[in-house]
């Protein structure tokens, strides 16, 4: 029993599983709070955008097309 211990206590193969899942937690979990960042960040440019756009006005050979309204 007691040699049992010994190699229970040297065997490290349940360890580097557990490293490699707390690693890959971390990962997703860094990925999540980038994805959250990123998309509303996007979100918010791209209403920006529209913002700026909605009233441009373009002038071709002397004729003015306004920008159409939003539906």
């Amino acid at each position: 029993m007691i040699k049992f211990i010994k190699n229970f206590r040297k065997d490290e193969d349940g360890a580097v599983t557990v490293d490699w899942v707390v690693l890959t937690a971390a990962v997703v979990g860094l990925a999540a709070v980038a994805y959250n960042g990123i998309s509303g960040g996007a979100s918010g440019l791209a209403n920006n955008v529209n913002t700026a756009l909605s009233g441009a006005t373009v002038t071709t050979n002397g004729a003015s097309i306004a920008a159409p309204s939003n539906p």
